[in-house]
């Protein structure tokens, strides 16, 4: 093996260093450290499965997506403003969407921006109903140790409409009509210019 030179401020160091330190006598060096014994974790109770009755109902299952309440549970809570009839004929799939954002593929980053330059472009054209495509997201959640958001997009939209610059502009937010798009789009109902 090829010794190196040193610098003269290696050396420096090195010399300032060794001042310092305490040598190790013979018997030390030759002593291997002795391993600390790793604690033994505590045994689990197995986990107890409530029996089940032939003919009961199974309890509804919880969402599958951990980090973020059901969207469509909170877009359906959301309170009623806008006209009852255009609601009930917008929520059957009978009013047309006058502008689509297709979000498919896009990251968050580039998303959210298109999002708002195409509500305030449709708000300032004088629509009242546009329909954005978020998709449904991953079908599935990931094995790995970080817990995997299934339709971040899907989750995320909302939330972008209902903060500024869009909240003003936005009236009603729901899931769309099979027809446009099901779970996986919203129609966005916007105020009156």
């Amino acid at each position: 093996m090829r010794r190196r030179n040193l610098s003269p401020e290696d050396r420096d160091i090195w010399a300032r260093y060794t001042r310092t330190a305490d040598p190790l006598g013979r018997e030390e060096r030759d002593r291997a450290p002795t391993p600390a014994p790793e604690p033994t974790p505590a045994p689990r109770a197995p986990r107890q499965v409530k029996p089940f009755q032939l003919g009961e109902k199974a309890r509804a299952r919880s969402s599958t997506h951990a980090l973020a309440p059901t969207v469509s549970e909170d877009v359906r809570a959301a309170p009623l403003r806008m006209d009852a009839k255009a609601h009930k004929r917008m929520n059957a799939g009978k009013l047309r969407p006058e502008g689509k954002l297709d979000l498919h593929g896009m990251t968050l980053a580039v998303a959210q921006p298109a999002l708002t330059r195409f509500v305030m472009a449709a708000h300032a054209d004088g629509k009242r109903l546009i329909l954005v495509v978020t998709g449904k997201g991953k079908s599935k959640p990931s094995d790995t140790v970080m817990p995997n958001r299934l339709g971040v997009l899907k989750h995320q939209v909302p939330q972008w409409l209902s903060m500024a610059p869009l909240s003003p502009l936005v009236l009603q937010v729901r899931e769309a009509n099979r027809a446009h798009g099901g779970s996986g789009a919203y129609y966005v109902y916007l105020r009156r210019g």
